[in-house]
């Protein structure tokens, strides 16, 4: 596939794409983000807005860099980033992401993180939350390469439903080729805690107040420990209300 062939769903990064919305935003720019040695970086994606959405980040840390990247997906009728990084020797990224939709929108964030150089780190932290017959999709491949010993990476990915006719997609993998590795992903899909409910509703709180609290938790772990995480909360808040 070059990179102005529209995709199909037989491509795996595409399996639960919405083909015909890609259409209008294809080919999706590559934006080029280069950490060097020893430096530091953050970034912020949120995107809110309706229509079609599609991003495309190719991260780079060299030696010793940090990334700090947060995406907040919320809005579009097809909304989807794909972040691709590559970490030199104990470089350090962090993901932290959230999903949020309803009616019939489809959200998806596709990452690759390739461990290529000793002793670095990744951490990836997605959440997802999901209305009426909305799609929201998580895949997530962490690659090891040979040689790169010491390596410490983590995927937590989980989604909540709150209505059964909503689908979320997970798919978390590792690939490694090194030894002396901590590498750990987990996902669960699943809906609101009803003993979590009752013991809010039995203190006063109306349901629809009970389950924004519990959802506020929820996506607030995405955006924990990030330098604006009052205006990535606040915003994913004001798109829980509508939800709701």
């Amino acid at each position: 596939m070059t990179t102005l062939e529209l995709p199909t769903r037989r491509h795996e990064a595409y399996r639960y794409s919405d083909i015909d919305a890609l259409v209008g935003v294809w080919p999706v720019a590559r934006e080029e983000i280069v950490v060097a040695a020893g430096e530091s970086g953050s970034l912020d994606v949120v995107e809110t807005g309706s229509g079609t959405v599609a991003r495309h980040l190719v991260v780079t840390l060299e030696a010793g860099a940090q990334f700090d990247l947060r995406v907040l997906l919320s809005g579009p009728s097809f909304g989807r980033i794909a972040v691709d990084v590559r970490l030199g020797e104990k470089a350090d990224f962090t993901l932290g992401a959230a999903q949020l939709a309803t009616g019939t929108e489809t959200v998806e964030i596709v990452t690759e993180v390739t461990h290529a150089e000793p002793d670095a780190t990744s951490a990836q932290i997605v959440r997802t939350v999901l209305a009426g017959q909305a799609t929201g999709t998580y895949l997530g491949r962490i690659a090891v390469e040979r040689g790169a010993d010491g390596t410490d990476a983590e995927q937590s990915v989980r989604a909540m439903l709150l209505d059964r006719s909503a689908t979320a997609n997970a798919r978390p993998e590792l690939e490694i080729y090194a030894d002396d590795v901590k590498a750990a992903h987990g996902c669960a899909v699943g809906e609101l805690d009803a003993n979590g409910l009752f013991y809010l509703m039995s203190r006063g709180l109306p349901p629809s107040q009970a389950k924004q609290l519990m959802l506020q938790a929820f996506i607030a772990e995405a955006f924990a420990g990030a330098a604006n995480e009052p205006t990535l909360s606040e915003a994913a808040l004001a798109r829980l209300e509508t939800i709701l």
